[in-house]
């Protein structure tokens, strides 16, 4: 094996690991506070019947849930992050399952909350503001509940739904120890010989080797693995959407979708729209396709070729030191504020970089109280550096709503997460474009630039009409299997590629392995968010200080106001197709520059 093998926990050094005790110095201290939280449920129902009469006590009573708010922060982050590290050690996976039964409990003591603060009438609930003044710091959370009302049930079917979580995030675990714990990949051999280790950490890497030998083995190598076990995760999805379906149905929403966009205040003409403009605008990836084949001089473009770059004499390597003072370059027209909270993150180990076996895989930004954390599994791409950013404009994004915001209005809507992510990458790209004199290497650039289009516009969008379809045959009562999802997703891989392109059996089981099927209609927000970015990181690159002004504004914001309000007061409006059709025109033009480069 001429690949370097994946590190235990025990060899990565200090440094690149994240810092857990700035949330609890030990197991033991974690545990205490386990304790405390098991006191709540009765510190909860000692006002049931009493906040709808008494606004004295309703502000005590919203008090108490602040304050469960920051305790379940803590005692949630420790344990997830702790068992984020390795996935196998049963301990941290322990440390879960008892948090998750205590909240259980914390969740079904207050389900008698809702249902009697909207038995009271609108002119009784006006003079509550009058009598206790400290309230109107929670009037918006209040307005935002009364305005559910129809979705609201009885106290008795609360507690019964509230029992009910656990439940209902059974197939997501189920999917997370299954892909991140017990699936095992066989090693792909490239052109002369030598096997290479495939993980979910090294896919990606893999996906971008110049040897197409060892590209196609990877490819195989991975779903060929998903194949054997196809019935199974069928099955898993299958209980994912049974349980957003029961939810909703439950609830009185008219569907899964509406269910959770009204959530987060979103309608769902947002989903639905976005889907329209990127079919309207399906010839661009046709192009971009035709000339991805062209370039690569392949007879046929097949799916294990997306992802390696077209520019294939640029050596782009990047250490993670590299990354960060590259980064900390780009975020310059942030200003100096915004830097500060970068180098506080990147000097106070925020981070976790590397890969040990077990550890969960991907990257994500948790917003702790304490301070933000990230997970990575860094290889010294380029790609790696865009996750680098990435993640750090969510850190920031959490960083100013837990700083400027109450905890009532701290965590912001997952609409406008992808936005402060994607912002920073995009000042990234335009910052490299700038200060690259070497065509090739600008052409590398552009190809990197033509792929996050690729994967974050059209991908995630062609994810999102996938879990779309499958939830309405649900709702329809249609059973999804292995073979009638592959089908499905093998029609939309041809839809959003076309003809150009040829359609591995392979790529038909895709929607196997993507975790974010789980997180109920979370992708589309990765193309909405990419499209308000891009026309975000044009305004602060081009009106400098006013706009960086309001940027910060919007990530100091977190719920205070509803998503696509605290977007237009950055200079974005999300409630038309403006945004999506300005990024697909750029998509346009960097095609046709690729062209010109190449040529």
């Amino acid at each position: 094996m001429s690949e370097e093998r994946i590190p235990k926990r025990s060899e990565v050094p200090e440094e690149y690991k994240w810092a857990l005790e700035d949330i609890y110095e030990s197991d033991e201290k974690w545990a205490e506070d386990l304790e405390k939280l098991k006191a709540f449920p009765e510190r909860i129902a000692s006002f049931k019947g009493r906040i709808s009469t008494d606004p004295e006590a309703l502000l005590e009573f919203q008090r108490l849930t602040d304050e469960l708010a920051v305790l379940a922060d803590s005692l949630g982050n420790y344990a997830q992050r702790r068992s984020d590290e390795d996935t196998a050690n049963s301990f941290y996976q322990g440390l879960i399952g008892q948090l998750m039964s205590v909240y259980t409990e914390v969740s079904s003591s207050s389900s008698f909350a809702t249902p009697e603060i909207l038995s009271v009438d609108d002119e009784t609930f006006e003079g509550f503001y009058k009598a206790e003044p400290a309230l109107e710091l929670y009037r918006l959370n209040f307005d935002r509940m009364r305005r559910q009302k129809k979705h609201i049930l009885s106290e008795a079917e609360e507690r019964i739904l509230a029992l009910s979580g656990e439940l209902g995030r059974t197939p997501e675990n189920i999917f997370s120890m299954f892909s991140d714990a017990d699936l095992r990949y066989p090693d792909a051999e490239d052109k002369d010989g030598v096997k290479h280790q495939v993980t979910d950490g090294s896919y990606v890497p893999l996906m971008k080797s110049q040897d197409r030998v060892l590209r196609k083995n990877a490819f195989e190598a991975m779903y060929h693995t998903y194949d054997k076990f196809k019935n199974t995760v069928a099955a898993t999805l299958s209980a994912q959407t049974k349980s957003v379906n029961f939810y909703s149905k439950a609830r009185h929403y008219s569907s899964a979708l509406e269910a959770s966009l009204e959530n987060n205040e979103i309608p769902t003409e947002v989903y639905t729209n976005l889907i329209e403009a990127v079919h309207e605008n399906m010839h661009y990836m046709y192009d971009y396709v035709k000339l991805r084949k062209d370039l690569l001089g392949v007879d046929e473009l097949h799916f294990y070729d997306l992802y390696v770059p077209v520019v294939s004499d640029v050596d782009m390597k990047i250490t993670f030191e590299e990354a960060k003072q590259t980064v900390l370059k780009a975020l310059e027209p942030m200003g100096e504020d915004y830097l500060k909270i970068i180098r506080e993150g990147f000097e106070n180990r925020w981070i976790d970089v590397y890969e040990n076996e077990g550890k969960t895989s991907g990257a994500y930004s948790a917003g702790a109280r304490v301070h933000p954390y990230v997970l990575l599994n860094h290889k010294d791409t380029l790609n790696c550096m865009f996750t680098l950013i990435h993640e750090m404009g969510h850190s920031v994004h959490s960083y100013l709503s837990n700083k400027t915001q109450p905890v009532a209005y701290a965590d912001y809507s997952i609409f406008v997460a992808e936005v402060a992510s994607t912002c920073n990458e995009a000042l990234l790209m335009q910052y490299l474009l700038k200060t690259t004199e070497d065509k090739k290497q600008r052409a590398y650039l552009i190809n990197y630039f033509l792929e996050q289009f690729r994967t974050t516009l059209y991908r995630q969008t062609m994810f999102a009409e996938f879990e779309l379809k499958i939830n309405e045959m649900t709702q329809n009562g249609e059973p999804l299997t292995a073979e009638n999802m592959s089908e499905i997703y093998g029609e939309l891989n041809k839809l959003y590629f076309g003809d150009g392109i040829v359609l591995d059996d392979e790529i038909k089981l895709e929607w196997a392995r993507i975790p974010h099927f789980y997180y109920d209609y979370y992708v589309y927000q990765y193309a909405t968010g990419y499209s308000a970015a891009i026309a975000l990181s044009q305004r602060i690159l081009n009106e400098g200080e006013s706009a960086v002004r309001d940027y910060i504004g919007f990530l100091s914001g977190g719920c205070s106001k509803d998503p696509i309000s605290l977007l237009k007061g950055a200079g974005v409006d999300m409630s038309t197709t403006k945004p999506i059709a300005d990024a697909l025109k750029m998509f346009g033009e960097l095609i046709e520059e690729m062209k010109e480069l190449m040529n």
